[in-house]
C-alpha cells in the first residue's frame, strides 16, 4: 500500500489574528482513518518542533493537523493580548483545527487524537472536556509532561537556567512571561480535573524540565479520577527535542488499535 502525504496549510482565527496550521493528509488506497489527530507544542516552542509527528503518523493513513499557539514568536508574530484569554481560549484552538481537518480530510470520525508537548499537552488535555469535542472517543497523548514535587520550582528558574529563561521570555508575548506561566502550569496540574479519558505519557529518562518521578506522580493523580493511563520512558527524549517522541507516538497508536 503505497500512501503520499499532501501538507495543506492553513489559518484559525484568534482575538482578530491569524494562528499558523499545518494538515498532513495521506493520500492513495487507503481505508477510512479510525481518527483524527490534533498537536499542538510546548512554551516558546512552535509546531515545526512536532513535524515528524504527523509525517509519522501520515504514513499510517492518519490525517493529523499541529499548530501554533498564540503569542509565540518562532510560530507567527500573533500576540497573547492577555494571560487570562490565553489560558482560556488555547483550548479552542485543537476544535479549531479539528473541524478543519475534517474537512480537509472529508471524513466523520467517531475518534480523536489529542495532544501535544508540555505546555502543548497540558492544552489537549483541557480540550478534551471542551462540548464540541464530548461525543468523539478520545485518546490523549502527553509528551514532555510531569508535576513538580510540592514546594519545588520550576527547573528554568533556578541560577543556571537564568540566561535560558532571558532569552525564552523575549520569544513570547509580554503577557505570557515565565513569571505568569510557570507558576498557573504548576498549580494548575496539582489541581487539574479529568476522568474517563485514555491517556498516554511519553517522557524521556533524560527530561530535566520533567524530572525524575514528574510523570509519575501526575499519573497518579489522574489515575484517582478514573483514568486509563500509561507511561513511556525511553532513554533518550530530552525535553528540547520533542520530535524524538514520534515512533512512540506511532508505537502507542499502532497498539492502541489505530492502524493495522
Amino acid at each position: 500500500m503505497k500512501i503520499e502525504t499532501k501538507v495543506h496549510k492553513f489559518i484559525i482565527d484568534y482575538e482578530g489574528q491569524q494562528i499558523n496550521a499545518l494538515a498532513f493528509i495521506p493520500e492513495g488506497e487507503i481505508p477510512s482513518p479510525k481518527a483524527l489527530a490534533v498537536f499542538s507544542h510546548g512554551y516558546s516552542s512552535h509546531k515545526g518542533s512536532l513535524l515528524n509527528w504527523p509525517i509519522r503518523l501520515a504514513e499510517e493513513g492518519m490525517p493529523s493537523v499541529i499548530f501554533d499557539l498564540p503569542g509565540h514568536y518562532l510560530g507567527g508574530y500573533s500576540e497573547a493580548l492577555s494571560f487570562e484569554s490565553f489560558k482560556l481560549n488555547s483550548p479552542n484552538l485543537f476544535v479549531a483545527a479539528f473541524e478543519k481537518l475534517k474537512s480537509l480530510s472529508n471524513t466523520q470520525p467517531t475518534q480523536v487524537v489529542l495532544g501535544g508537548h508540555s505546555l502543548g499537552a497540558s492544552f489537549a488535555l483541557m480540550a478534551s472536556k471542551l462540548p464540541e469535542l464530548k461525543d468523539l472517543k478520545q485518546t490523549l497523548v502527553c509528551v514532555g509532561l510531569g508535576q513538580l514535587p510540592v514546594g519545588a520550582k520550576h527547573l528554568f528558574t533556578s541560577a543556571f537556567y537564568k540566561s535560558t529563561l532571558s532569552i525564552r521570555s523575549q520569544l513570547v508575548s509580554k503577557e505570557l512571561h515565565p513569571d505568569k506561566v510557570f507558576p498557573w502550569i504548576n498549580e494548575m496540574k496539582k489541581d487539574f480535573k479529568i476522568s474517563g479519558k485514555r491517556i498516554h505519557f511519553i517522557t524521556g529518562a533524560d527530561d530535566l524540565v520533567v524530572g525524575e518521578g514528574g510523570s509519575e506522580r501526575m499519573i497518579e493523580n489522574l489515575k484517582a479520577q478514573g483514568n486509563v493511563v500509561s507511561l513511556d520512558l525511553p532513554p533518550k527524549l530530552a525535553h528540547h527535542q520533542p520530535e524524538l517522541a514520534a515512533s512512540f507516538i506511532k508505537k502507542f497508536l499502532k497498539k492502541e488499535g489505530f492502524f493495522s
